[in-house]
């Protein structure tokens, strides 16, 4: 009987492939790392051990796909949409939605994330490199800072990496919030108030009498 054709077999290891990691990724998020067993991820894919162990080395190295995944994905997202936009602040907005969007359609594996980054020592595989790749992420979100800074769109009395917290530490917020609360809406709109906020701030400009008052009570 003539073997079946190559692509063929490709793509039928890449979706025994996806059905482990999806398989692993609802009992990750579900149980957590430790305590989900081999077994239980191949019950639920529906493979034998051996079709696991050809894809994976263990079960730290098929959590450490899924954290890669979880990484590496956003970060993919978040260079194509900062392509987007011209200004400084068009590229935030694009970099913000898309990592909105990608949380949202991916709720399990921005817990799964969150909760290795989160983790007490020894609760998950020593060679997890979500820190590293969360800075990473981070670091880009600096960048576009920094290009910000360079062209004179934003302010340079700052460090870059202080203005960068700025962006990241809500946007970081909203999607822990939106992962736990489901109503809460994470979309372009939302991105854009973010970003609003970050570029205006939130302080209510004094009125001009209220100036004046002020000037003359220090002479």
């Amino acid at each position: 009987m003539a073997k079946p054709p190559a692509k063929t077999n490709a793509r039928n290891g890449t979706d025994t492939r996806q059905h482990i990691l999806q398989a692993a990724l609802k009992l990750f998020a579900d149980g957590g790392y430790a305590a989900t067993s081999i077994q239980q991820i191949v019950d639920g894919a529906k493979v034998s051990k051996p079709a696991l162990y050809y894809h994976f080395a263990d079960k730290a190295g098929l959590y450490q796909a899924l954290v890669d995944r979880a990484h590496d994905e956003r970060y993919q997202l978040m260079q194509d949409a900062a392509r987007r936009g011209k200004t400084v602040a068009e590229k935030l907005v694009e970099v913000v939605a898309a990592v909105f969007d990608f949380a949202v359609r991916n709720r399990e594996l921005m817990r799964l994330a969150f909760a290795t980054a989160f983790a007490a020592p020894g609760e998950m595989p020593q060679q997890s490199l979500c820190r590293e790749k969360g800075r990473r992420n981070f670091e880009f979100i600096r960048s576009l800072i920094a290009e910000g800074q360079a062209s004179g769109e934003l302010d340079q009395q700052f460090a870059s990496e202080e203005l960068a917290m700025g962006v990241y530490g809500p946007l970081i917020t909203y999607v822990m919030v939106g992962v736990i609360l489901a109503g809460c809406q994470l979309d372009r709109r939302a991105a854009e108030r973010v970003v609003a906020l970050f570029l205006q701030g939130a302080a209510v400009a004094a009125k001009p009498c209220r100036k004046a008052r002020l000037r003359s009570a220090h002479k």
